[in-house]
């Protein structure tokens, strides 16, 4: 028979598009006894998760909530709880994750209005207006931070725009949320989607999700049932809400998790993490820049949390990243999609924005490109 050793993972420096490194702290929180799921004790866990996550999300929105599923669930959550058969959604498409956006609503019966660009590129309020005179949609959906290009959309007004138009505002933060600010209620964003495992530096499995109240409404007068029974938020949300009812065993080392990871937020605040995130950034650019690297995104719509940058002409993409993990521990990533075998992805992401990883980094890339 078989036997099985030991696990014996390596502690890799994660600077790809995620998971980043996780802080000890919750690592530590991750390891305590196991109680139930709908133990008092996990109850009061609950909470104050929610809590910390509105603090995040930077809302005063009730239904904010984990997700128990990756990133990818709470997207799938934020397009099946609102797109009913016949259902207009304008999606802003200019990366990996936005085609993904365009793939679920279209499985759930909707009717999706592509606004195109190329990959990296970002719209202007212009445009977006532009599309919503054209006649009504249900959703305008557009990725804040799209982790294949490492393009940040702005957002500003873009709520104010949607609701003119009769249409609830959603915006996909997977790579933002922590790292950089969302302004939920400032905004105007109706519904909004991350997950863990970037910039709050805890390990992928849960999916924040925060539900603003005009979407709420939409939620409750829905025509027909939620098609996806287990991310049903008209069910899901009795289990975060008041009255506990059963839906599903909630993955509790996560949330043990979680807690501590924005807790981790908290302490250090808003101000001075997206502070850290863009100084940490600026010097990985000026870096790259001194070996000849080229960032793929223009300064003005950079995103600080990951950077895609152009692999040097001749240079084996694939190569470098095998050899920077061989030889020097370090994950970064390659591209997605039409990016795929151009680019490289490099993530500074919560616990793994910290300048002695940078300075890792550049040198190894220094060292290989030589």
């Amino acid at each position: 028979m078989k036997t099985y050793t030991d696990l014996n993972t390596p502690a890799r420096l994660l600077l790809g598009a995620g998971p980043s490194t996780v802080h000890p702290r919750v690592l530590k929180a991750m390891s305590h006894p196991l109680v139930g799921h709908l133990d008092p004790q996990f109850l009061v866990v609950m909470n104050e998760v929610q809590e910390l996550l509105r603090y995040v999300f930077e809302t005063e929105n009730q239904l904010t909530i984990p997700v128990s599923g990756t990133g990818s669930a709470s997207m799938e959550a934020s397009i099946c709880n609102f797109i009913e058969p016949g259902d207009e959604i304008i999606i802003g498409v200019n990366g990996y994750f936005s085609e993904r956006l365009c793939d679920m609503a279209e499985r759930y019966g909707g009717v999706v209005r592509r606004l195109d660009k190329p990959w990296g590129d970002v719209f202007s309020r212009e445009e977006i207006e532009a599309e919503l005179k054209k006649k009504p949609a249900k959703i305008l959906a557009l990725v804040h931070a799209e982790t294949s290009t490492g393009a940040m959309q702005p957002i500003d007004g873009m709520g104010e725009l949607a609701h003119q138009y009769g249409a609830l505002f959603l915006i996909d933060c997977v790579t933002s949320l922590g790292g950089v600010p969302v302004k939920m209620d400032e905004r105007g964003v109706d519904i909004a989607y991350s997950g863990t495992q970037k910039c709050l530096s805890c390990p992928p499995g849960l999916g924040p999700l925060s539900i603003g109240e005009r979407a709420r409404e939409v939620l409750h007068h829905r025509k027909s049932k939620v098609k996806n029974w287990y991310l049903d938020l008209t069910l899901v949300e009795h289990y975060w809400g008041d009255t506990r009812t059963y839906h599903h065993t909630a993955p509790i080392s996560m949330n043990f998790g979680l807690r501590e990871a924005l807790r981790l937020v908290q302490e250090e605040g808003l101000e001075n993490r997206f502070r850290r995130h863009q100084e940490n950034a600026e010097i990985l650019w000026a870096g790259l820049e001194e070996i000849g690297i080229t960032p793929l995104v223009p300064l003005a719509h950079r995103l600080p949390s990951l950077t895609t940058v152009r692999v040097p002409e001749g240079v084996n993409e694939a190569e470098i990243r095998k050899q920077l993990l061989q030889e020097y521990n370090i994950e970064i990533a390659g591209g997605l999609g039409a990016l795929a075998g151009k680019v490289w992805r490099i993530g500074l992401m919560g616990y793994s924005s910290r300048k002695e990883n940078i300075c890792t980094l550049l040198g190894a890339l220094r060292n290989l490109l030589s």
